[in-house]
């Protein structure tokens, strides 16, 4: 009886063993996420609105994305992932009205009818430095395999910035995460991608245990979050180089992140628009190549394996016009998010977070002499800072599927006290394989 036994464990080791025993690098993967989200905010102060503001009357609207992720193993160190997504819907008064928009999905929404494109479509090449080498999971645009601690690697193709770029582990994702767009990314840095948020580019890292090292260069779109690019290369691209380092304060890991860039596109300046009577305050009669630079801080730490937080600093010199993400010319922000093991439901999250958004001197010139921008344009302006807060619970329904509730307030809407507050409500599905 006990050879028997041991027989049949032997047998359930050979057969079995590699789905449950030894990790196993992948050849291929694929993934799978659809996310629908649904908001509403009741009515609220406004005396006037204009081209650009959010609606003072009650309105609701639905967003919803799916995408399948392919990876591929093509050698050894050289990976090639293929991601189509087909997104629809709209969002809160059509998009506009918010610097820190409310949901973060109508970033890859173009049209209110399901349109199917190509999200992402990169080449990764890595070379080992040395080092231990680490096994780490498959995930969406990851394979499976054992990956030493210090390497190069090379991402070539189209892409998604912020997958690359201040990856903050607590407030990145708003299919999971926060949705605010002042909290989902720097909101001060204009990062180059077309309308649904992606680009052209190369990305190099120099990693090591402790820290990295990135630097990349993307293609500009050839109007404001246009959907065509500027073929011009040599005189429109961005850049952007990050520089993080890893550490431990009382045992838990943190990550400090220091990031600078600069986009060069053909812009309008601020400036130049409100001092030119007969441009009548059309910031496209002043557009001419011409440089945005900024930077930023992140900082993201865990506190105990239930409890971790993030804070974000942006800045950039807010003189010429927003081209690519949303109109932050400055930015502060800070959160935490709570894990549902403290209450015996380990799948589940809460989330909270605030966010405090600033124009720089032309930019709220140029607004409150009734300019328009991609984002803003309430006719009229009387400034002061847009001020965000945010909350979330994320409940898993069932494994891969979740249903998130969230609110945020958010105080003069579009940089104007004489607006809002408002409050805004979301439900969240959110369901990833």
């Amino acid at each position: 009886m006990a050879k028997l036994k041991c027989m049949v464990s032997c047998l359930f080791v050979i057969l079995i063993g590699p789905a449950y025993g030894q990790p196993e690098p992948e050849n291929f993967s694929w993934h799978y996420q659809a996310t629908a989200i649904d908001q509403e905010h009741g009515s609220f102060n406004a005396p006037y609105s204009g081209t650009n503001s959010l609606q003072p009357v009650t309105e609701s609207a639905t967003s919803y994305t799916t995408t399948l992720f392919l990876g591929k193993k093509l050698w050894e160190g050289g990976e090639v992932y293929f991601d189509p997504e087909i997104s629809g819907g709209q969002g809160l008064s059509n998009g506009v009205g918010l610097a820190g928009y409310s949901n973060g999905e109508i970033e890859r929404i173009s049209a209110p009818q399901a349109t199917l494109y190509m999200a992402r479509l990169f080449l990764r090449q890595t070379w080992e430095l040395g080092g231990e080498k680490k096994f780490i999971g498959g995930d969406q645009n990851r394979l499976a395999k054992f990956q030493p601690t210090s390497r190069f690697s090379l991402t070539m193709g189209k892409l998604f910035v912020m997958d690359i770029f201040d990856a903050n582990e607590y407030s990145n994702d708003t299919r999971t995460q926060f949705m605010n767009w002042a909290l989902m990314a720097n909101g001060a840095w204009d990062f180059p991608a077309d309308t649904r948020g992606y680009t052209w580019g190369v990305v190099g890292e120099y990693i090591q245990p402790d820290w990295a090292l990135r630097f990349g260069s993307f293609m500009v779109p050839k109007s404001a979050i246009g959907l065509r690019f500027d073929y011009r290369v040599g005189r429109a691209h961005g850049e952007a180089v990050e520089w993080e380092s890893r550490y431990k304060l009382h045992g838990e890991p943190g990550k400090f992140r220091l990031i600078g860039f600069a986009n060069h596109a053909r812009m309008g300046n601020y400036r130049t628009t409100i001092d030119t009577p007969q441009f009548g305050m059309d910031i496209t009669q002043s557009r001419s190549y011409s440089t945005k630079y900024g930077g930023g801080l992140t900082i993201e730490q865990r506190i105990n394996p239930h409890v971790g937080g993030f804070m974000r600093l942006g800045w950039n010199d807010g003189k010429t016009e927003t081209w690519s993400y949303t109109e932050i010319d400055q930015t502060a922000a800070l959160g935490i998010e709570l894990k549902g093991e403290m209450w015996a439901r380990p799948t589940d999250k809460i989330g909270l977070a605030g966010a405090a958004n600033f124009l720089s001197r032309d930019h709220r010139d140029y607004l409150a002499a009734g300019g328009l921008g991609p984002m803003l344009g309430d006719g009229a302006l009387s400034y002061s800072p847009e001020q965000i807060l945010e909350a979330y619970y994320s409940l898993e329904v069932f494994r891969g599927m979740a249903l998130t509730l969230d609110y945020q307030r958010i105080a003069n809407p579009g940089y104007n006290s004489d607006r809002g507050p408002v409050s805004i409500w979301s439900g969240r599905l959110h369901y990833a394989y």
